[in-house]
């Protein structure tokens, strides 16, 4: 009975140490993340987590140029995985990265309706006369913002629609503006993927925007130059750089560099 007694004993502290010094070296790391990236992100932290898993991560989303905005103020981020290169880009050029930004994703723009529209007119089917409101994200803070801007402005519909358009702080705030406010958006082709909007169906409810009448929308990934987790934050790095994160974007309908 006594050995007994001593074995249980013996396995109870083990295990108190094993949690006691696993949640010691448990690390986590702070990703500022772009809004667009909201929809593919349970998927990914998953995936990193069956390799990694005590390394906790702790995501900020916004949009990318409030997220830089907060990185030059020295917000404390690991990692930046940004909506375009261009901010991230900057980042490094400030020598606030210690890597140059690397393209993990292509993004792609949709035009979204939760009615039945007729999309077979493209864009031009934003200047009908029952589109009365349109959703799009900030192009001045929102690279996808950006980029659905310079598509209606390539297509030489701007005037005519000017008055229609509601602006939307991110990219994701632009797919709930379409849901609950506006007759259309023009939104991340990722967030199709979630499944609350699985059910909308292509050339029905969502179509792809020509991509001739845009610039690629490159999404960019630096490890910040102040990160307390380098280890951690070089092995989120190399993850979604890696195949099995391909996997997951290619999923959620992003294009691979």
């Amino acid at each position: 009975m006594k050995i007994k007694k001593f074995i249980k004993v013996f396995i109870k502290i083990v295990l108190l140490n094993f949690l006691f010094f696993g949640h010691l070296y448990a690390k986590n790391i702070n990703i500022a993340l772009c809004s667009n990236m909201y929809y593919v992100l349970k998927d990914l932290i998953i995936e990193y987590n069956k390799l990694y898993p005590n390394t906790k991560v702790i995501v900020t989303l916004g949009s990318s140029g409030k997220l830089s905005a907060q990185i030059k103020h020295h917000a404390s981020y690991d990692i930046f995985m940004s909506a375009n290169m261009q901010y991230p880009q900057a980042l490094y050029e400030d020598n606030l990265s210690i890597n140059k930004p690397r393209i993990y994703a292509k993004g792609n723009l949709v035009y979204f309706s939760k009615q039945k529209l007729d999309f077979t007119k493209g864009i031009d089917i934003l200047q009908n006369s029952h589109i009365k409101k349109i959703a799009i994200a900030n192009p001045k803070t929102a690279p996808y913002g950006k980029a659905t801007l310079e598509a209606i402005q390539n297509a030489g519909i701007y005037k005519d629609i000017s008055k229609k358009l509601v602006y939307a702080s991110s990219i994701s705030q632009t797919v709930s503006y379409t849901l609950l406010a506006t007759d259309i958006g023009i939104i991340a082709k990722s967030a199709l993927f979630t499944p609350y909007l699985l059910k909308y169906k292509e050339n029905i409810h969502w179509k792809d925007v020509d991509k001739k009448l845009y610039t690629s929308i490159n999404q960019g990934m630096i490890i910040l130059k102040n990160t307390k987790n380098l280890k951690e934050a070089n092995s989120f790095y190399d993850f979604i750089l890696s195949k099995n994160s391909k996997t997951i974007f290619k999923k959620f309908g992003y294009k691979l560099p």
